[in-house]
């Protein structure tokens, strides 16, 4: 089998409180040094996860029907959002970026620090706490 060398598209989810909008997508088999969160002057919303390497060196793979990383998708935001102070959190293969709402849009070029085994989160929002 050959592996996959363009990046898989990420589905994600994406809603909106009264103070701040969401997006989770499921990004599985990453570290959380391999996962970068952008966000644009214009609006765009860049994830993009590296693939480390691969166990397939390591073992006879039988069956293969997905892989792990490299993943992007970028997307436009509905709305202006603070970048810089948003809430990251990366655990479970599934990474969800809180943002909070402001009045014009704030980039940023986001990475996560590692927190334990394939966990890893930003926090940005010092002031307050979001629920995710």
């Amino acid at each position: 089998m050959q592996e996959a060398t363009n990046p898989q598209s990420l589905p994600v989810k994406l809603y909106r409180m009264h103070d701040h909008l969401t997006v989770a997508a499921p990004m599985p088999g990453l570290e959380p040094e391999d996962i970068l969160v952008e966000v644009t002057e214009q609006g765009q919303l860049i994830l993009h996860g590296d693939r480390r390497g691969s166990l397939k060196e390591v073992k006879e793979v039988l069956l293969d029907e997905w892989n792990v990383g490299p993943y992007h998708r970028e997307l436009v935001l509905p709305e202006p959002v603070d970048g810089e102070h948003a809430n990251i959190t990366y655990g479970n293969g599934v990474l969800v970026v809180a943002f909070l709402l402001s009045q014009e849009m704030q980039p940023a070029r986001i990475t996560l620090e590692k927190t334990g085994t394939a966990h890893g989160e930003y926090r940005g929002n010092i002031g307050g706490h979001l629920q995710e």
